[in-house]
């Protein structure tokens, strides 16, 4: 994630197909019509951007801090790592 001016698209977002789950207060889905890559979305109501790492072509520079929504994780997703989990969003 990052706020909202940390996104910049430099091409493509004309490509760009949103769908948003109904009923769903935040869940929206963002992706290439072209190839149906995942992209980023802006969610201008939490004021953040939700960036896909698998839409970046260069390394970020940052590594993961912790593990979100692990008390919904499939019982098979072994997490092997020492990074703080939390069982649904971390509150802020």
């Amino acid at each position: 994630m990052t706020p909202l001016d940390g996104l910049r698209f430099t091409r493509g977002e004309e490509l760009l197909v949103t769908y948003k789950v109904p009923g769903a207060q935040f869940f929206t889905n963002v992706f290439c019509r072209v190839c149906g890559s995942l992209m980023p979305r802006r969610s201008a109501e939490r004021g953040i951007a939700v960036v896909p790492m698998g839409a970046l072509d260069d390394d970020p520079g940052f590594r993961p801090q912790s593990h979100i929504f692990v008390g919904s994780k499939a019982a098979w997703d072994v997490i092997t790592d020492d990074l703080p989990q939390h069982p649904e969003f971390p509150a802020a």
